[in-house]
């Protein structure tokens, strides 16, 4: 995976939540040499180094990323839902 970017590069990632099951966003990153392998590279967001390998779906463009989001978790229709609040 490290073949197809390069650092400095934005990119997005979907990110799940651990703490609520079935909750997930798209979430933007940068790509950068990883500070404790500098032959490797890493993502860079909120702060956090993670090291880039497949277990990421990282996609190059904010659009794409929103389509796989769709696709893997479908679109909640807010009229559906029952809010109170």
């Amino acid at each position: 995976m490290n073949e197809m970017f390069q650092p400095g590069e934005v990119v997005y990632v979907i990110v799940r939540n651990p703490h609520v099951q079935g909750v997930a966003h798209v979430q933007q990153a940068a790509v950068v040499v990883n500070p404790d392998k500098p032959y490797e590279l890493a993502l860079f967001s909120h702060e956090t180094y993670y090291p880039l390998t497949d277990d990421f779906a990282v996609f190059k463009s904010e659009a794409e990323a929103e389509r796989a989001y769709q696709e893997a978790f479908g679109t909640a229709n807010i009229e559906d839902v029952d809010y109170f609040g």
